[in-house]
């Protein structure tokens, strides 16, 4: 039995109050298409409280708050609502903002966030579609797209990383806009969505995360390995978590729950649980990093 590491960052996390604010897919009647299926569950808040309870036992010491699908009216008021919890809760640590790159606005937006010290990056899910075989490059919103990459390149100016949550048949266009950026970091969100477990399937997501992973500035968060219809185990997420850490290597892969959206896969317990027996091979130093050092060194998190 592998002891738990004695600090954990939670790379990946998010609270909701849904009293207070507005998140569409939670809040209105209609459920949106989802790859985890009905989420009904998951459709209440969730606050320091609940967290604290779901990962008892674990040594959460810090976490990142990734934007959670707020009204994209104001994105600025979620960054000024979770600096308020932040504030009154000591978690979270860090956050990752929205906007719109493509938008007309978002210098004044990316500059907004960057008013508030707790913001690390920002993520804004590119175009994507939903099979490999329909990739194309050059789509509206995508990496590809020139105004949007406009928004992206100011990015830097703030200093700002870029969670990039997309499916692994995009993953070329990710390598590029890496290589033309190379001042700004690229952390891919929930180990690139490897959804399809079939031996085609898992070869493409395979050879797609050794493309992005040349970059030098491109890490990864091991986090979102749900299926639908399907418990979170270490025997079918096991060599997914290994696979991952051998092309990014240990220097470059983080562990994440993306709770409570991972409610829906598993519990907190069996998913660390199961990143620990993942990595039972590995030295105690090299753990330390994927759960802890390497999101501190990403997201800044030192003081």
């Amino acid at each position: 039995m592998v002891d738990k590491p004695a600090s954990i960052v939670d790379a990946h996390q998010h609270f909701w109050d849904l009293d207070r604010n507005y998140l569409p897919w939670l809040c209105d009647r209609e459920l949106v298409p989802f790859r985890y299926g009905d989420y009904t569950s998951i459709r209440r808040s969730y606050g320091i409280a609940d967290y604290r309870e779901d990962t008892d036992g674990w040594p959460i010491t810090k976490s990142v708050y990734i934007e959670a699908g707020w009204d994209r009216a104001d994105p600025v008021a979620e960054t000024r609502w979770i600096s308020g919890v932040a504030a009154a809760t000591a978690l979270p640590s860090a956050s990752v903002g929205w906007c719109d790159l493509a938008g007309p606005d978002a210098g004044e937006v990316l500059a907004a966030h960057a008013a508030f010290p707790i913001v690390r990056g920002i993520r804004q899910k590119p175009a994507a579609v939903d099979r490999p075989q329909d990739a194309r490059r050059g789509a509206a919103g995508s990496m590809d797209d020139p105004a949007w990459r406009r928004g992206y390149a100011l990015l830097a100016k703030h200093q700002f990383s870029f969670d990039l949550q997309t499916p692994w048949w995009h993953m070329d266009a990710a390598a590029e806009l890496a290589r033309d950026f190379p001042g700004t970091h690229i952390i891919v969100n929930h180990t690139a969505l490897p959804s399809d477990r079939s031996a085609e399937g898992l070869h493409g997501w395979r050879r797609a995360l050794e493309t992005v992973a040349a970059q030098p500035n491109v890490a990864i968060k091991i986090s979102g390995l749900g299926r639908r219809n399907a418990p979170w185990t270490v025997e079918a997420n096991g060599p997914i978590v290994r696979d991952t850490i051998a092309i990014f290597g240990v220097e470059c892969a983080m562990f994440a729950s993306n709770y409570p959206v991972d409610r829906l896969a598993g519990t907190f317990d069996a998913i660390y649980s199961g990143f620990l027996a993942a990595t039972a091979d590995r030295s105690g130093s090299e753990r330390r990093k994927l759960f802890h050092d390497n999101a501190v060194r990403f997201y800044r998190l030192h003081g």
